[in-house]
C-alpha cells in the first residue's frame, strides 16, 4: 500500500496487494491508480490503511459463521456514523465491483450500498456539494426554508439516480431525504438565537392553530432572556409533536411551582436544582421526563422527575423547534414511502438525522453532554416503538 504525494490522503493498493483478491478490472485499476481518499463527509476508507486488504471472513471473527458466499468480500472502509453509533464497514465484491454495507461483529447481513466504486466516490463527492452548498448547489447558498429543502432533495436524488435505473440504495436514499431539511431554517442573524425559524414552517408542518403562541402574561418574572421571549411570542413551539406536549393550560410554570403542583404535600423525590426558580417548564416528554427552559440564558434542558436530574438538550428555543420540526417532518416522509426507511434501514436513517440536527445544534457533541435525550430516541428504534 502506499500514499500519493504529501498533502494528499489517496489510498492506493499495489498489484500484489490486489493479487486474486480484486479481479474486477475497472476497480482494480481505479485502487491500484488514483486510488481512494482517506474521508469524505460520510465515510472513510482508512481501515485499509490501518488493516491492509482483509476479507470479511478475515476481520469479521467472533463465534459466528460468515455465509460462504460472503467470506471473500473485502472490508475496505467505514461509514461515518455519529458518536456512539455502531460502526458499518463497506465492503467490495472483488469479482463484480459492487459494494454493500454490514456490520462486523454480529451475523453480517450486507446491504446494498453502491454498484461500483465510482459509483460510490461520485454519491460521496455529490452530498459533499450539498453539505458545502457548492457545485450543483451553490445556487441554493444563502437560501431557506420548505422551498429550498425540496429543490435541494429533489436534486441531490436525481444526481444518485443517474445511471442507476433509478435504484437507490436505503442509504442515499435516507441522505437525499434528510440531509437537505437543515436548510429548512437559516443563521439567526436578527432573532439573537441560533437559527431564524419563520413561524409559518411550524404551521405549514404541523397546522394552523397547532402551534402555540405565548403572552406576556405566561412568562414567569424570572424568564429574562429577550430572544428567548421573543421567539416563544412571535414563532411559538408545537402544542403536540413526537413524543412532546407543551403547557398551554396555564401559565408557565417555574420548576418549583412545576414539582409543588403536581406532588404536593409529598414534595420532590429529591432536592431540586439551587437554581431551579429560574428554570421554566415548557412541556412534557415521555417517561416523567420535563422540557426545561432556563430563563437567564434560554438554553434548553431536560428534568427527570423521578431522578431530579438535569440534562442539556438543545442551544435554545429556535434549535428545539427545529428538532421538533425534524422528527415531525421524517415521520411524514417515513409514512410517505410507506415505511420502507424505517423497516429496511433504521439505523442509517437516525444515522442521517442525527447528522442533520448536528449540524445545525452541536450540543450532543459537546464536552459536556454526558446523556442526550434526542440522540437516545433516535439509538433506540423506529418511530412506531418511541
Amino acid at each position: 500500500m502506499s500514499r500519493t504525494d504529501a498533502g494528499s490522503t489517496a489510498i492506493t493498493l499495489t498489484e500484489a496487494e490486489l493479487d486474486r483478491h480484486v479481479t474486477h478490472a475497472p476497480t482494480r485499476g481505479l485502487l491500484s491508480g488514483p486510488g481512494l481518499p482517506d474521508r469524505t463527509d460520510v465515510l472513510t476508507f482508512s481501515p485499509l490503511r490501518t488493516h491492509g486488504l482483509r476479507t470479511l471472513a478475515d476481520a469479521a471473527g467472533g463465534p459466528f459463521q460468515v455465509a460462504e458466499e460472503l467470506r471473500g468480500r473485502l472490508v475496505i472502509g467505514e461509514l461515518l456514523n455519529p458518536a456512539g453509533m455502531r460502526p458499518e464497514s463497506i465492503l467490495l465484491d472483488g469479482a463484480t465491483g459492487e459494494l454493500t454495507t454490514a456490520y462486523l461483529f454480529e451475523p453480517p447481513e450486507p446491504r446494498p450500498f453502491a454498484a461500483s466504486l465510482d459509483t460510490l466516490l461520485r454519491f460521496a463527492a455529490v452530498t459533499e456539494e450539498l453539505t458545502g452548498l457548492r457545485g450543483r448547489f451553490a445556487s441554493l447558498a444563502g437560501q431557506y426554508g420548505p422551498t429550498t429543502v425540496a429543490e435541494a432533495s429533489r436534486r441531490l436524488l436525481a444526481l444518485f439516480e443517474r445511471g442507476t435505473d433509478g435504484r437507490v440504495p436505503p442509504y442515499w436514499k435516507a441522505a437525499a431525504l434528510i440531509r437537505p431539511l437543515a436548510l429548512v431554517a437559516g443563521p439567526g442573524t436578527e432573532s439573537g438565537l441560533t437559527l431564524e425559524v419563520p413561524a409559518r414552517v411550524l404551521d405549514q408542518e404541523f397546522g394552523h392553530g397547532r402551534v402555540a403562541r405565548f403572552e406576556e402574561v405566561d412568562f414567569p418574572a424570572t424568564l429574562t432572556h429577550e430572544p428567548t421571549r421573543r421567539f416563544l411570542r412571535q414563532t411559538g413551539l408545537p402544542e403536540e409533536a413526537v413524543l412532546f406536549h407543551a403547557d398551554t393550560d396555564v401559565p408557565l410554570p417555574t420548576l418549583r411551582e412545576y414539582v409543588t403542583d403536581t406532588r404536593g404535600d409529598t414534595g420532590p423525590p429529591r432536592e431540586l436544582p439551587a437554581h431551579c426558580d429560574h428554570l421554566i417548564r415548557l412541556g412534557g416528554l415521555a417517561e416523567d421526563t420535563s422540557l426545561i427552559l432556563d430563563g437567564r440564558t434560554g438554553a434548553v434542558l431536560t428534568f427527570n422527575e423521578r431522578e431530579a436530574t438535569l440534562h442539556t438538550l438543545n442551544t435554545d428555543v429556535s434549535t428545539l423547534a427545529f428538532t421538533l420540526w425534524l422528527l415531525h417532518h421524517e415521520r411524514t416522509i417515513d409514512e410517505h414511502l410507506n415505511h420502507a426507511l424505517t423497516t429496511d434501514a433504521y439505523d442509517q436513517l437516525a444515522a442521517a438525522m442525527l447528522h442533520t440536527l448536528n449540524t445545525l445544534d452541536p450540543t450532543p457533541t459537546l464536552p459536556e453532554t454526558t446523556w442526550h435525550y434526542w440522540t437516545e430516541l433516535l439509538r433506540q428504534g423506529p418511530h412506531e416503538t418511541l
